[in-house]
C-alpha cells in the first residue's frame, strides 16, 4: 500500500536546533534521511519549507471518538506525525485489554503513537469504572517497550499524602527510566514543589501564567493545551519567550470536527502571528517532546527516520506533504492512510431507564447546589440557587438556566445520580453521552425527566454514543468501541458529530462544544463541583456533598 523508494526533495531546510534556514536537497533512502546537501546558504524566496513533523504532547485519542488508525488518518493532513497518548479513557472501561487494543490498532497505520501506562484507573474511588489498574498492573505495562511513560498522575492529593499505591507507581516508572506526566490544576507553592519533587515532570492543566511559572521555577515542563473544551493557549503562550526549552503543545481532548479543521499546526500559526520567534515555536511543537519522552521520531538529521513535513511558509504552516519513515502519508490536504475495519471491544451492562429514574424529591429543600460549567475550561464553580419544585419534585428551570444533570452507571444497574448545572443553555430536550471522563458512565443534561430518559436510552441502545433529543427529533452517534469511539471512517464520524453538535445548539446550548463540556462534568479530579455516578462531589475537599 505504501511504497518506499529513494527520494530527493529540494526546499528551505529548517534546522531548529541551529536556528538556521537554508536551501537544500534532502535525500531519503529506505525511510532514513541519507543526506542534507546545502545548495544556498540562505532561504530561497517562494520555495516551500521542510521541517520536523508536529507532535501532540498530550492527547487522549479516545476523545476524538476515533480509533487510533482513524485519528492518524486525519492528523497527518495537518502535519502531525506522532503523539504522546494517554489511553486511560479506554483503560477505565476495559483495563489492560483496552491499552493493548490502542497499541495494536495504532500499529496498523504509518504513524508514531507513543502510549503511556495509565496511572489512575479508576481516577478516584468516588466513582464506578469498568476496570482497575493497580501498581503491579502499571509495572507490567511500564515494562512493555510500546509504553513510553507513566501517564498523568491525577491523584495529586495522593502524591502529597504519599499514598503507598500512588508512590509505588511513580517508583516503578523511575526504575524503568520513563518520565512521569502530571495533572495538578491550581497546585501552587510548597504543594507544587512537593508534587514535582516526587518525580513528576510535566503539567498540562495550568490555566494561568502565574501558576505555570510557579511550576516552571520548580523544574517542571509546561504543556500548553488548546483542545475542544479546555483552551489555555492565550493565557500561557507568553511563557514561550523565556522558557521555550521547557514548553510543549498539546490538545488533550479534541473532538473529530475540530481535528478535521486543524491540529498543532494551528497553534504554531497563532504563535507566530502573535509575534513569537518561529524557532522557539517549532522547538515546542517538534523538538522538546522528542527529547523529553525519548520518542522514536526523526528530527530531520542524517541517519534519522524520515519523519518530516513540507509547508508552504512559516506563517500559516499550510501542510503540503507529510512523511513518516519516508512514506508520503498526506499530500495537499488529502490523507493517504486508508480506512480499515476496526474491531470492537466494550463493557456496557445497564438496562433502559424511565423518567421516574431521574426524579429528585423536594423534601422541603429550598436551595440546591449547582455546577457552573465554564465554556473553554474544565474547571467548574460551585453555586447555590433557589430550588424549583413541581408536584413535590425538584425540576429544571429553563428561565434561570439551572438544568437537571444526571450520571447513569453503565457497568451495572444502579440508582441514577442527579443534580443541577448552569450554563448548558438548553431550552428544550436533553443531551446524553457515554464519553464521560474518566469512568465513562453516561452523563446527561435536560429540561425534563422524559427527555433525559429518552436521550440516555438512545445511548444505552447503541452500547455507547452521544445523543440529543428535542423539538420532536432525536439524533445519536453510535460509539461501540468501549462506548467512547466509533469504528467508522473518521471523516464520516466528524460529519455526524458536526450534525449532532449543531442540533444541540439548536436546542439552545450556548457552549462552543456542548458535548465536550458535558463529558467533563463527571471528572472529579478537576475542581470545584462535579457529579459522579455516586453523587455530587466537592473537588476541593475530595468528599461528597
Amino acid at each position: 500500500m505504501f511504497m518506499q523508494s529513494t527520494t530527493a526533495l529540494q526546499a528551505n531546510y529548517v534546522d531548529i536546533s541551529q536556528r538556521k534556514i537554508f536551501y537544500a536537497t534532502v535525500t531519503i533512502n529506505n525511510g532514513i534521511i541519507q543526506s542534507v546537501q546545502v545548495l544556498e546558504q540562505e532561504e530561497k524566496k517562494g520555495e516551500p519549507y521542510i521541517l520536523p513533523g508536529f507532535i501532540d504532547s498530550h492527547v487522549h485519542i479516545e476523545s476524538s471518538m476515533l480509533v487510533p488508525a482513524e485519528f492518524a488518518r486525519l492528523a497527518v493532513v495537518h502535519g502531525t506525525i506522532a503523539t504522546i497518548s494517554d489511553p486511560h479513557e479506554i483503560a477505565n472501561v476495559c483495563g489492560k485489554a483496552g491499552v493493548a487494543y490502542m497499541i495494536e490498532n495504532g500499529k496498523t497505520v504509518p504513524f508514531k503513537f507513543h502510549f503511556g501506562a495509565p496511572s489512575c484507573v479508576p481516577a478516584t474511588v468516588f466513582e464506578t469504572a469498568g476496570d482497575t489498574l493497580n501498581a503491579e498492573d502499571v509495572k507490567e505495562l511500564l515494562h512493555n517497550p510500546d509504553i513510553y511513560y507513566l501517564s498523568e498522575m491525577m491523584n495529586f492529593p495522593g502524591v502529597l499524602m504519599k499514598d503507598q499505591a500512588v508512590m509505588q507507581k511513580i517508583k516503578y516508572a523511575v526504575e524503568a527510566g520513563k518520565p512521569v506526566d502530571g495533572h495538578a490544576p491550581g497546585l501552587r507553592g510548597d504543594d507544587a514543589r512537593q508534587y514535582i519533587a516526587a518525580g513528576i515532570s510535566t503539567d498540562h492543566e495550568c490555566f494561568t501564567a502565574d501558576e505555570a511559572l510557579d511550576k516552571l521555577k520548580h523544574g517542571m515542563k509546561i504543556i500548553i493545551r488548546e483542545g475542544s473544551a479546555a483552551k489555555n493557549f492565550d493565557a500561557l503562550i507568553p511563557l514561550l519567550n523565556d522558557y521555550h526549552e521547557h514548553i510543549m503543545f498539546c490538545s488533550d481532548d479534541k473532538h473529530p470536527d475540530s481535528l478535521v479543521a486543524g491540529h498543532i499546526n494551528q497553534l504554531c500559526a497563532r504563535a507566530v502571528a502573535s509575534g513569537y520567534d518561529v524557532f522557539k515555536v517549532l522547538q515546542a511543537a517538534c523538538t522538546n517532546p522528542v527529547q523529553h519522552y525519548n520518542m522514536q521520531v526523526g528530527q530531520l538529521q542524517p541517519g534519522d527516520a524520515a519523519d518530516f513535513i513540507v509547508v508552504n511558509n512559516l506563517r500559516d504552516f499550510e501542510v503540503k506533504a507529510t512523511y513518516i519513515n519516508g512514506v508520503l502519508v498526506a499530500e495537499n490536504g488529502i490523507s493517504k492512510i486508508v480506512t480499515t475495519q476496526a474491531d470492537i471491544i466494550n463493557r456496557f451492562n445497564c438496562t433502559v431507564k424511565s423518567a421516574a429514574d431521574f426524579e429528585i424529591a423536594g423534601n422541603g429543600k429550598t436551595i440546591v447546589d449547582v455546577i457552573e460549567a465554564i465554556d473553554g475550561q474544565l474547571i467548574t464553580n460551585r453555586l447555590q440557587y433557589p430550588a424549583t419544585e413541581q408536584n413535590g419534585m425538584l425540576v429544571s428551570n429553563v428561565t434561570t438556566d439551572v438544568l437537571k444533570i444526571a450520571v447513569v452507571n453503565r457497568y451495572f444497574n444502579a440508582q441514577v445520580a442527579t443534580g443541577f448545572i448552569k450554563n448548558i443553555g438548553l431550552q428544550q430536550g436533553a443531551l446524553a453521552s457515554s464519553v464521560a471522563h474518566d469512568s465513562h458512565n453516561i452523563v446527561a443534561v435536560g429540561v425534563d425527566d422524559e427527555s433525559l430518559a429518552q436521550a440516555v436510552n438512545l445511548v444505552i441502545e447503541q452500547q455507547g454514543g452521544v445523543s440529543a433529543v428535542g423539538n420532536g427529533k432525536q439524533l445519536v452517534l453510535p460509539l461501540p468501541v468501549a462506548g467512547i469511539m466509533s469504528n467508522q471512517p473518521g471523516y464520516e464520524v466528524a460529519e455526524a458529530y458536526t450534525t449532532i453538535d449543531s442540533f444541540a445548539k439548536e436546542l439552545g446550548s450556548r457552549l462552543s462544544a456542548p458535548f465536550m463540556t458535558l463529558s467533563f462534568m463527571a471528572l472529579l479530579v478537576i475542581p470545584h463541583l462535579k457529579l459522579s455516578d455516586k453523587g455530587m462531589f466537592d473537588g476541593d475537599s475530595f468528599t461528597f456533598l
